[in-house]
């Protein structure tokens, strides 16, 4: 059964950085791409960025180019988003997700 489980949300202040973590289990990392998606109270679900692991190929949404940077670490089956200069707006539950499972989720709330 695979399995994702994301952590690193929490609250920031505009400009701030968080490292959300999304560790995998029953399946074949280095075989998958995993995506980063968010969704905020009343918004559509949005792709924020995806990972290929095999050759890291990544791509990202406009809103968050040149501030959020996606990695992997085959060694732990995890994906990292680093997210710096945070704004009001990046505020959503993140979700990580691949071949239709997603995990639970993790609140990232930008605020002063």
């Amino acid at each position: 059964e695979v399995q994702l489980v994301e952590s690193g949300g929490g609250l920031v202040q505009p400009g701030g950085s968080l490292r959300l973590s999304c560790t995998a289990s029953g399946l074949a990392f280095n075989s998958y791409a995993i995506g980063w998606f968010r969704q905020a109270p009343g918004k559509e679900r949005e792709g924020v960025s995806y990972i290929k692991i095999s050759d890291n190929t990544s791509a990202y949404a406009n809103s968050v180019k040149g501030r959020f940077t996606i990695s992997s670490d085959s060694a732990k089956n995890t994906v990292y988003l680093q997210m710096n200069s945070l704004k009001p707006e990046d505020s959503a539950v993140y979700y990580c997700a691949t071949n239709g499972v997603r995990g639970q989720g993790t609140l990232v709330t930008v605020s002063s």
